[in-house]
């Protein structure tokens, strides 16, 4: 199985080529493949802020490597106060999403490589070395999660089945293969299933522009519905799981995802569906007790009013929150690249990270 997830890495949100970052611009796809080369940590964080590169993992490894481009600006222009200069372009890459904890865990484990370089001395080998680790860990942590994941679902029931994702948290918001993405791949290639519907994911829309983008080019049989479809179809009864990515994930379990999360999860749980959440363990913040103490990010109305530029809209107040909070109890089973947590608590998230990484 593991030759055939690798063999199906086709897509790639970023890269690192000679000394400066490339991101997919993902506002445009998939009309349109179109990569933007960032040679300063100023042009990686508004590509984060502005959504040219988004998904929590992928946000966490444009950090590290921004991290990279600010330290050799830095230390170019400054070699004796590099440090103390590079603190402002910390403290804007860490505003530019407030609520995706990858960012800032990125963020502190380079500062801790930070730490470790002695002064006089460039800092760049050290780094760069250690945004290259954050990157090809995330991939690995792809490909054992897909396998973890598929396992679950065959457990269950190894009969083909239909299964319904929100947002985008493939290829394109990862260092690899995908999160909860890649779980579905791994088990479509396991034969376990056999369909996939795809939320649209307003107001974004990263479930018809992306998701699906990244389904049809696997050639995985998918469906893309309207968010507010999502009822219906799952009393329908063909749905068996929902299968949903993670952009923080308290102590107690409780998750942060793309706003309609939820909704779903309610749903999910009246219909007597499954819900499988797929993180890596970087995205447990076990600092934060419970949901209630996640910072949610809103942006701006035109959003929601306007689509590929054009007002669709009248121009009135209007609430966009970019995530929810899904409870835990809502919550069948987490899967990290460290393990598998069913029905998560406060103990078992503990016991869960007490774990040593698999990779």
């Amino acid at each position: 199985m593991r030759e055939q997830l690798i063999a199906a890495e086709r897509i790639k949100a970023l890269e690192w080529k000679e000394g400066a970052l490339w991101l997919l611009d993902q506002r445009v796809l998939p009309l349109n493949e179109s990569w933007i080369e960032c040679q300063t940590s100023v042009q990686v964080t508004q590509a984060i802020s502005d959504m040219v590169v988004r998904g929590a993992p992928a946000i966490g490894i444009a950090a590290a490597f921004a991290v990279v481009l600010a330290a050799r600006q830095r230390y170019q222009d400054e070699p004796h106060s590099w440090r103390s200069a590079m603190e402002e372009d910390l403290q804007q890459l860490a505003a530019s999403r407030p609520t995706a904890v990858n960012l800032f865990w990125a963020i502190e484990r380079m500062r801790s490589v930070l730490a470790k370089v002695p002064a006089q001395t460039s800092p760049l080998p050290l780094l760069e070395q250690a945004a290259l680790e954050i990157y090809h860990s995330d991939r690995e942590a792809n490909l054992i999660m897909a396998q973890l994941g598929m396992e679950v679902i065959r457990h269950h029931c190894e009969a083909p089945q239909h299964v319904l994702t929100h947002c985008n948290t493939g290829a394109l918001a990862t260092g690899g293969f995908g999160t909860a993405l890649g779980v579905v791949r791994a088990a479509y290639l396991a034969g376990l299933v056999n369909h996939v519907h795809v939320d649209e994911t307003r107001p974004w829309l990263q479930g018809s522009r992306l998701t699906a983008w990244e389904l049809a080019s696997d050639k995985i049989p998918l469906t893309v519905n309207a968010d507010s479809a999502a009822a219906h179809l799952l009393r329908e009864g063909d749905i068996t799981w929902v299968i949903v990515g993670a952009d923080r994930i308290t102590a107690n379990g409780d998750v942060a995802n793309k706003i309609g999360t939820y909704q779903l999860s309610v749903l999910a749980r009246y219909h007597d569906v499954r819900l499988m959440v797929v993180a890596p363990s970087s995205t447990i913040d076990m600092q934060l007790q419970t949901g209630a103490d996640i910072v949610i990010e809103e942006r701006t109305a035109d959003e929601l009013f306007t689509v590929a530029g054009v007002q669709i809209a009248a121009s009135v107040p209007a609430f966009n929150p970019v995530f929810d909070v899904t409870p835990a109890h809502l919550v069948d089973v987490i899967v990290t690249e460290r393990g598998v947590v069913e029905q998560p608590t406060l103990e078992k998230m503990q016991q869960l990270m007490s774990h040593a990484a698999l990779h």
